[in-house]
């Protein structure tokens, strides 16, 4: 199988997640190629073709230019895969290129199944195996979801050339209004759906207010009103690398574990002892978050 892979740069760096695209190749054990509108300065070290667009020239993201810099990769590769990361990059370069091949795609992929593609359904509580019966696949990886790989070998560098000119321009984009910063928290305790209530909140905040910490929240919480969007952990809320983090009745879906991946000791509590946070977790507690919560605040009071 070939995969051609498209890295990213992101403010003027090679974005780190374009690592878990090569250990999404080697669990394949896939031939490799990439293409990245980039830097020859700051280039990814693999063993393959390296097709490579000059930054400064193509811009970050330009849809018209950079969908011809990778058909310019493809047509000099022939992959049976073209493989993005699932970001705002891939969410908009993906379809364009797939709809142009007119072959599949598969998006936020998070695993691999006998030779089919698993990704998520039901809002993240199932997970299905995503067959592509077209040639050639485009794909799209959530980030967290396989290993950042990292190599030594040097790649053979082709450089890309084609016009800059398109019909439509990336003029730039717009950050979130400024809320809760907590890339910089040393300890987060995060609320879940398990919290129960939005009054079972106040738990969740008392334990970090007896930590010296930030509140977090998954995405469910989030989404049920408990907590503001600002405080969400996760692929699309912030991404988080606290000395501790506790996550409460938090189940684990991929998207949140890319977004708190960084972090040092992870405490989860949790009725359910095969959740997947309990894959990332130095302590698991099974318990209920209305039981255990109190009494974890007040031991800590006492000392």
């Amino acid at each position: 199988m070939k995969l051609l892979l498209v890295g990213e740069y992101r403010d003027g760096r090679l974005a780190a997640e374009t690592a878990e695209l090569f250990g999404f190749a080697a669990r394949l054990d896939a031939e490799v190629s990439m293409v990245l509108v980039g830097s020859a300065d700051d280039l990814p070290a693999f063993d393959g073709r390296f097709y490579l667009a000059d930054l400064e020239t193509y811009g970050e993201y330009q849809p018209d230019v950079h969908k011809r810099l990778v058909f310019e990769a493809i047509e000099g590769e022939q992959p049976d895969v073209v493989v993005f990361l699932h970001s705002s990059y891939g969410w908009d370069l993906a379809p364009r290129i797939a709809a142009a091949m007119q072959t599949a795609q598969v998006s936020g992929v998070v695993g691999i199944d006998d030779g089919g593609y698993v990704v998520e359904s039901c809002n993240g509580k199932m997970l299905r195996t995503v067959h592509p019966e077209t040639p050639v696949a485009v794909l799209t990886l959530q980030p967290g979801a396989f290993e950042a790989l990292k190599m030594d070998a040097q790649p053979e560098v082709i450089k890309l050339d084609t016009s800059s000119e398109s019909a439509i321009k990336f003029v730039g984009c717009r950050q979130p209004e400024a809320g809760v910063d907590l890339t910089r928290a040393e300890v987060i305790v995060s609320a879940g759906r398990g919290v129960g209530s939005a009054d079972q909140v106040a738990l969740v905040e008392a334990l970090a207010s007896a930590l010296g910490g930030e509140v977090g929240a998954s995405r469910q919480a989030v989404d049920a009103g408990w907590l503001d969007r600002s405080r969400q952990i996760g692929t699309s809320g912030q991404s988080v690398s606290p000395a501790l983090y506790v996550a409460c009745g938090i189940s684990g879906a991929i998207q949140h574990l890319a977004g708190m991946k960084g972090s040092g000791i992870v405490l989860a509590v949790n009725t359910d002892r095969d959740a997947p946070i309990a894959s990332v977790a130095d302590v698991l507690v099974v318990a209920d978050v209305a039981e255990f919560l109190p009494a974890l605040v007040e031991a800590l009071e006492k000392r």
